[in-house]
């Protein structure tokens, strides 16, 4: 009798942890710090005043002047359009590859050969250009930013939270804080581990095992190891944004990854986020459709190939899946995807431009 009693016992203390470590990984929330709105305008100090006016655009007056998403665009959001994209030369999902010494394969290579605009913004500090395209069987969208300064490069942190599982949609985090432009960030709630910076401040030191993705003050991108530098470090550095999801894409104009290569569990194909830079100040945000009838999604490796085809130096993959979310001018741009539904999903943080 005592046999079975210690079972009974054992099953059920196993049982109640399983149940605790999955509600504090996945759904309870913790708030380690709120009102973390907080910006390191100090990195901007030694900066010239003329470093950022190299953008290739000028605004036409000193007054902000906004040029809305056309009607075509208008017309796009919402559910799709149930057309079947046929296929072509893009790039694939969002999964992550491994690194790769050509960045070339045996399959068809997935380039941004052509796209229709569908939207554009422009001040004094700030011109984007948004594209659709159509490739792989998923409808790819690009947002082309110019700036004249990556202060203007912001990132926010839903509810202004920084802890764990806290968790706004992309949409309420961009309109409270008058974004213009802005796609879902790394879901650092979700993790542990990972530098976390944001606006020049650390809110997390601990290194993961993924390469980070810095945003410097000046403009410029790379990618570096955890193992090289602390986050502190990193920030004397001039280190304005920095994501720990991964992984790299494109360095130095090459695909880093390969064509097997995959983030965590994640599917071969999926809706994917991801950042690349073109010149200092001039950065590529790219969001695709994936895992509905109308989009199939991308593959990282062919997400890889489509950055690069867009002239990118260096480009990092964020969070993807059901987080992948792109808004511009107060709009929902993109199909995301949850739980088999086309609706946007709470994520932890945001990157925008403002």
């Amino acid at each position: 009798m005592k046999k079975y009693l210690w079972a009974v016992c054992y099953g059920v203390v196993l049982t109640a942890f399983t149940v605790f470590i999955s509600l504090d990984t996945f759904v309870l929330s913790s708030r380690y710090q709120t009102a973390a709105n907080q910006v390191n305008s100090a990195l901007f100090e030694n900066i010239s005043a003329d470093a950022g006016q190299s953008s290739p655009f000028s605004a036409q007056n000193d007054d902000t002047e906004q040029k809305t998403v056309d009607a075509e665009a208008n017309s796009r959001h919402g559910k799709p359009s149930g057309k079947r994209h046929s296929k072509g030369s893009g790039p694939q999902t969002e999964s992550d590859t491994a690194p790769s010494q050509s960045g070339t394969g045996t399959s068809e290579s997935v380039s941004a050969e052509s796209g229709a605009e569908i939207g554009t913004y422009e001040d004094g500090n700030a011109k984007i250009t948004l594209t659709q395209y159509e490739a792989s069987d998923t409808t790819i969208y690009v947002a082309d930013v110019q700036l004249t300064s990556a202060e203007y490069l912001k990132t926010a942190f839903a509810e202004d939270t920084y802890g764990k599982n806290v968790t706004e949609k992309t949409s309420e985090i961009a309109a409270d804080h008058n974004a213009i432009l802005a796609v879902n960030g790394d879901y650092y709630g979700a993790r542990e581990s990972g530098y976390v910076i944001r606006n020049g401040i650390v809110y997390r030191n601990t290194k993961g095992s993924s390469d980070v993705l810095c945003i410097y003050a000046d403009g410029t991108i790379k990618i570096v190891s955890p193992d090289e530098y602390t986050a502190e470090e990193l920030v004397e550095q001039g280190v304005w944004q920095a994501f720990s999801f991964g992984p790299g894409l494109v360095e130095n104009g090459t695909v880093t990854v390969s064509q097997d290569e995959e983030v965590g569990k994640a599917m071969a194909s999926n809706p994917r986020t991801a950042i690349g830079l073109i010149d200092s100040n001039h950065y590529v945000f790219v969001v695709s459709d994936g895992r509905t009838d109308e989009s199939e999604g991308l593959s990282l490796h062919e997400l890889a190939q489509f950055m690069q085809s867009l002239g990118v130096t260096t480009a990092y993959n964020l969070d993807g899946g059901g987080s992948s979310t792109l808004y511009f001018n107060g709009q929902v741009i993109n199909h995301p995807t949850t739980n088999g539904s086309i609706k946007e999903r709470g994520v932890s943080d945001i990157v925008y431009i403002g």
